[in-house]
């Protein structure tokens, strides 16, 4: 077999109830094509996916399973979620990959689900589907966004609390003990954006839309907060949306929302300097909609296509 000319580098998409996975190392632009497609079994409602780099294994959450799948969609390992849960919505089961492929992250919206325990994160061994790590969370969340660093094996949760708000997590393995290392952010109002490329800071948007913030990673501490009127909009008017972040090392691209007096909502994303906060003017995603931007770090972004594929663009 010929060796890859490239590390690859995997997003996945759920496209008509199929697990697509595209390789982002490979540089196309415009529509891209999965170069993996993998059927979940019938009776299989997908939550939340992901594929290993070699293309050797899909892994998916159902609201009361982790599963695990060859690319010809044999089941290579199913671990349950027990309590089998009696309700049927609010609670979306979580999963991603560490970089280097060998460890599942799981978050497991166990409140929400009814399963009379605690929330929790689990570490899952990707081969066997074996628990090597799990911690009981303070949360009720409905679901969580979770975001691998690229370097240090740390992982970053944002679990979402309705109403309630957000919590933001931090965890690694340790090597010791059942349990990962695990901190929870000073907060209960910032919802988790992005990871910078480099790994150095993180993206937020305040839970009431007000604002958005560039944090230090790994502590957590502000580089820089802008308001929705640093963007030259009137706060009673507009507000942030949940959606943007880093296009590149040096700019993150941060989303307005809004409505006009005849209630036509309208959107406008911004460049700002990922450093000092200088907002450096409008930038045109050519999304569907706010939240149609996936921003890759390399200069380019995703949008999504009428096929439900993804495709990515460029300034040039």
């Amino acid at each position: 077999m010929t060796a890859s000319r490239h590390p690859r580098r995997i997003i996945t998409r759920l496209v008509d109830g199929r697990i697509c996975a595209y390789d982002l190392a490979a540089e196309d632009r415009g529509l891209l094509s999965p170069v993996l497609v993998c059927s979940p079994a019938p009776g299989d409602d997908v939550v939340d996916h992901a594929v290993a780099a070699d293309l050797r294994r899909s892994y998916f959450t159902t609201p009361d399973a982790v599963v695990c799948v060859a690319p010809d969609g044999v089941e290579v390992w199913r671990s349950g979620l027990e309590p089998a849960s009696a309700q049927q919505y609010g609670h979306r089961p979580g999963c991603v990959l560490s970089p280097d492929g060998r460890v599942l992250w799981v978050y497991r919206p166990d409140v929400m689900a009814g399963r009379g325990r605690p929330d929790q994160w689990v570490a899952m061994d990707a081969g066997s589907g074996a628990v090597t790590a799990r911690a009981d969370l303070r949360t009720a969340g409905h679901g969580g966004v979770q975001l691998p660093h690229a370097t240090s094996g740390q992982v970053l949760l944002n679990v979402g609390e309705g109403q309630d708000g957000t919590a933001v997590y931090r965890a690694s393995l340790t090597g010791t003990g059942t349990g990962p290392d695990l901190f929870q952010y000073p907060w209960d109002d910032r919802c988790l954006i992005d990871l910078s490329p480099d790994g150095h800071r993180f993206m937020t948007v305040n839970h009431d839309q007000g604002d958005m913030a560039v944090h230090a990673f790994p502590e957590g501490e502000v580089v820089f907060t802008l308001s929705v009127d640093a963007f030259g909009h009137d706060p009673d008017d507009a507000c942030m949306e949940w959606s943007g972040g880093h296009l590149d090392p040096d700019t993150v691209i941060v989303t307005v929302v809004g409505e006009t007096e005849d209630e036509q909502e309208w959107f406008r994303h911004y460049r700002v300097d990922a450093r000092s906060g200088r907002v450096r003017g409008e930038f045109d995603a050519r999304g569907k909609d706010a939240s149609d931007i996936h921003p890759l770090g390399d200069g380019t972004w995703l949008t999504t296509d009428v096929s439900g594929h993804p495709v990515r663009r460029t300034d040039s």
